[in-house]
């Protein structure tokens, strides 16, 4: 009984709850109004992802070009792109927040929409219009209902840079002013506008400017307009931001002159300019304020515009005072060119209804700003390249149910990523200046440790928040509190103490202080670390505390190859580490932490695990029992025992080098993951895989199990994220309500027979998908009829069968010819089938059948997969395939027959030949041979009992 219960509680099933993959590549970025859902690039695929659910909802099918350009019109109810193709692709914008299987086609494709790349493009404020420029100087405006060019312009000294429409809207007004003018920019540093109006196209006047505006000395990258078209916003990577007068109005003197003076006088005027410092990449109006005139213009309203570009960072400025109200984002400070040119802004978004600026950095980030608060609310990791190793994390103690709230990921990269477990809100931790190699975190998950290949390790802790619980759906902000330097080469594993302590080293609550840490590097050296002076928290503002230097209690040479991994066991009484040099050594812990807060701190050597023939890549502490394991390069996973360090099980399946381990369920079982992409979870007792969890296309560096074991997630060098949660319990319950629905099912089949209800039999078979008691229903139906006397005229020898036949539905009709075509592969089963499908062919008309068959539950009932091609076909595929295989049956069985039927003749002709010669009966006597009581018509072959005799005793 033992043995079932524990059988009972082992975790068997592990479903992929949830998905983090590349978001974000490289390329153009677009934001629907309200600011729900975002469209990037992610390779040649454009993606549709849900920001606050933290999903992806589809992706759009391409042309195996790169995007050069997109966006979506304010209705948000098209998204516009354009690829390195030169083609231009319409897509209807998904309503639906539910993720789609299938990619989004296009409702319309513009083969060859410009005769060079578009780099920008813009829509107009009523969705109607869409703007392209492209890097041959040539502006093309569209009908995008229609998908037609309404207007040509060229004369562009270059690349178009910018685009942006001007249709005012005044408010007051009763009626709109129907004109609207485009405005646009170059790398030849001009600005110019162009009429849009109806009348000027009637008229067929000539595509030139209506104004050239020149102040720029570098290519304006910006351009924005007040909703009243008065001003216009121009910034470039002059690093200047200036600010046009678009109402500027002709005097009676200018009226009097040529049109030349005219056109002068009506061009709109320079009236500021503002120096940012910076190259200017975006700039954009706030247009909660932009009803406001410029300061030059006297008015006591306000005017404020954005800037991003070369510092990384979103200013806000008055245009009034020409300074910059406030900052969103922080500059780097100390970093080399390569790095600041990843974290400068390449666009910035402005969402007016969330009073939101969304920044998109070089380093594929997508940035939320929040106007309001002047804070940020969501941050989004486009790319997370190779994924090295991962841990839990918990920021908030308030209780248990705010454990593992984040987790942590070291990437190829020096910065750390930490995520939140519930959506794709995550946060960079800059401070070591390689890449982070390994991750760990203290006994309660509030402190993040980490090691790098700059031979140092860093010590984080969240900053303190103002609020409570409510807090735990956002990512904190983290800060270096500590640092730990001394080893000659890379740190390649790390561990700190499993318990909490105060300063007597006595065990304490959930908010102990930490105690000791312990670091592996290529130098072959573990060091031990004292942390016993740092904070659990950062104090939140501006100044930043100095991390502090932590002091080295040991160094041990412990290795003859580089150390791969580090454990302390749940005491904090043993250390384990394992190597290259394919051992795992257990050391024994010496720690104490005296009242004169003098910390000493040792290490000794207690035995050696031998037994791989490759390196150890993984080890781990049980949890509950006395036991290690570890993961090693010759494909295996190792129990080992503590007390003789002797190999006690041995876990083959993995196809790669096993790169991770951890236990689970009180160790009775073990989670492992490898450089075959896969994650498995073995069953100890038995040594056998339960479960094989699929969803990476390379090394499994990263796994992590959350403390109630109900999460586990992996991260792979595919850049992948998958958190995978325990589902045994659900599958459980499933299984066992689909046994009971059998059950009740299968009564009801029964009692249907009993009472000769053959109709709901046959439906009730179907739909229990149970092809063998259809086939004795069937049996047993010719048998019946066979022996009846009373037999009622029909096709299958029951008019009820008949009738099933005649009305079933498109589904159970297919299903059906599908059984039928699986009996008539068996000799022994045939007769049914052929039966059956006597009766479906008699009683069906066959385009009755065919109509069936284009049904898209067909592919349900055939079992087949995707099924994208047969439906395409509407069908004929899988009618065809099935009338193939019912056809090449039935031939052969036609051809059995008619053998059978010829070797009939044969013991026919044996039989009147042994009439003929063994009693010496001729034909003479043929008529005598009568049986007594039939008459002479009726002959029969027989033997008379002296003859019969003979037979026996021959």
């Amino acid at each position: 009984m033992t043995s079932v219960g524990e059988k009972q509680r082992l975790k068997t099933v592990f479903k992929k709850a949830r998905v983090v993959a590349p978001l974000y590549t490289g390329g153009p970025v677009a934001v629907t109004q309200d600011g729900t859902r975002l469209v990037t690039c992610v390779g040649e695929e454009a993606i549709l992802t849900d920001v606050e659910k933290g999903i992806e909802i589809c992706r759009f099918s391409g042309d195996s070009e790169s995007i050069t350009s997109l966006c979506i019109p304010p209705s948000s109810s098209h998204l516009l792109l354009f690829t390195s193709a030169l083609s231009l692709r319409i897509y209807d914008l998904p309503k639906s927040v539910e993720p789609l299987s299938k990619p989004v086609q296009p409702i319309r494709t513009v083969p060859r929409a410009h005769e060079a790349p578009v780099h920008v493009c813009t829509t107009d404020p009523t969705s109607t219009y869409l703007a392209s420029g492209s890097a041959d100087g040539v502006v093309k405006v569209w009908d995008i209902a229609r998908g037609y060019v309404t207007h040509v312009f060229k004369g562009h000294g270059g690349v178009v840079s910018a685009l942006v429409f001007n249709y005012p809207f005044d408010p007051a007004a009763v009626v709109r002013e129907q004109k609207m003018h485009l405005v646009t920019a170059s790398v030849d540093t001009r600005i110019r506008i162009f009429d849009l109006s109806a009348a000027s196209a009637r008229s067929g006047a000539s595509a030139k400017p209506e104004a050239v505006l020149e102040g720029h000395v570098s290519v304006p990258r910006g351009l924005d307009v007040t909703r009243d078209g008065k001003w216009l916003v121009s910034g470039g990577r002059d690093s200047v931001v200036l600010v046009w007068d678009m109402s500027a109005k002709v005097d009676a003197a200018a009226k009097t002159k040529g049109g030349k003076g005219k056109e002068k006088a009506s061009a709109p005027v320079l009236v500021q300019t503002i120096p940012v410092l910076e190259r200017v990449e975006a700039v954009g109006i706030l247009r909660n304020d932009d009803e406001g005139v410029v300061g030059a213009a006297s008015s006591s309203k306000k005017f404020h515009i954005y800037t991003a570009g070369e510092k990384g960072v979103v200013k806000v400025w008055d245009i009034k005072s020409a300074k910059v109200l406030f900052t969103l984002g922080q500059e780097l400070e100390d970093v080399d060119e390569e790095q600041e040119e990843q974290r400068q802004i390449t666009n910035a978004l402005y969402i007016p209804s969330q009073a939101t600026v969304v920044s998109i950095h070089g380093d594929q980030n997508i940035l939320f700003h929040s106007l309001t608060t002047r804070s940020l609310t969501r941050q989004l990791i486009g790319y997370n390249d190779e994924i090295v190793d991962s841990t839990f994390l918990s920021p908030y103690l308030f209780d248990s149910k705010h454990r593992d709230t984040h987790v942590a990921l070291a990437t190829n990269s020096s910065l750390i990523r930490v995520y939140s477990t519930s959506s794709l809100d995550a946060r960079l931790l800059s401070g070591h200046s390689e890449i982070v190699l390994c991750l760990d975190r203290s006994a309660q998950g509030r402190i993040l440790a980490s090691g790098s290949k700059d031979k140092s390790a860093r010590i984080w802790s969240p900053v303190q928040q103002q609020g409570d619980a409510d807090l735990v759906t956002g990512v904190p902000e983290w800060r270096c509190v500590a640092v730990c330097e001394g080893h000659a080469e890379s740190v390649g594993a790390i561990a700190m103490s499993r318990k909490a302590g105060d300063l007597s080293g006595a065990d304490v609550e959930e908010e102990g202080g930490l105690r000791f840490m312990f670091t592996g590097s290529q130098d072959r050296t573990i060091k031990m670390w004292d942390l016993s002076s740092i904070p659990l928290t950062s104090p939140s503002g501006l100044d930043k505390p100095q991390p502090i230097k932590c002091k080295s209690l040991a160094t041990h040479k412990a290795h003859e190859k580089d150390i791969n991994s580090l454990d302390v066991a749940p005491n904090d009484r043993l250390l384990v580490s394992g190597s290259q040099d394919r051992t795992a050594k257990v050391w024994e812990i010496d720690y104490v932490y005296s009242a004169n807060k003098v910390v000493r701190g040792e290490i000794r050597l207690v035995g050696t695990c031998k037994g791989h023939k490759r390196g150890v890549w993984a080890v781990k502490f049980g949890r509950a029992e006395k036991v290690l394991a570890t993961g090693s390069a010759d494909k295996t996973v190792k129990l080992w025992n503590l007390d003789d360090f002797t190999c006690v099980k041995t876990f083959e399946g993995h196809t790669n080098s096993v790169l991770r381990v951890d236990f689970l369920n009180a160790g009775m079982q073990i989670v492992s993951s490898a450089g075959d992409g896969l994650v498995k979870l073995w069953n100890v007792r038995e040594e056998v895989c339960v479960a094989t969890m699929d969803n990476h296309e390379d090394k499994v560096w990263a796994l992590a199990v959350s403390s109630d074991e109900r999460m586990i997630v992996s991260g792979a060098a595919d850049s992948v994220i998958t958190f995978w949660e325990d589902c045994t319990e659900e599958e459980e319950i499933e299984k066992e309500n689909k046994r009971a629905e059998m059950v009740l099912k299968e009564q009801d089949f029964i009692n249907y027979i009993s009472l000769n209800d053959y109709r709901n039999a046959i439906l009730l078979a179907l739909a229990m998908e149970q092809p063998g008691r259809l086939l004795n229903l069937f049996k047993n139906l010719s048998s019946l009829s066979s022996s009846s006397l009373l037999q009622v005229p029909s096709i299958t020898g029951n008019a009820s069968v008949d009738e099933v036949l005649r009305t079933i539905s498109g589904t159970d009709l297919t299903r059906l010819l599908k059984y039928v075509r699986d009996w008539n592969a068996n000799a022994k089963t045939s007769a049914v089938a052929q039966r059956v499908l006597h009766a479906i062919v008699k009683l069906r008309a066959a385009e009755d059948i065919m109509k069936a068959f284009s049904d898209d539950s067909v592919f349900k009932a055939l079992g087949s997969g995707s099924g994208s091609n047969e439906k395409d076909q509407g069908g004929a595929t899988a009618l065809r395939e099935m009338v193939e295989g019912l056809v090449a049956y039935t031939e052969r069985h036609l051809v059995r027959m008619e053998k059978l039927v010829q070797e009939s003749y044969v013991v026919d002709y044996l039989l009147g030949e042994m009439d003929d010669g063994m009693f010496g009966l001729g034909d003479e006597d043929d008529e005598e041979m009568e049986v007594e009581g039939h008459s002479g018509s009726q002959p029969v072959l027989g033997f008379s009992q002296p003859d019969a005799m003979v037979v026996a005793e021959a």
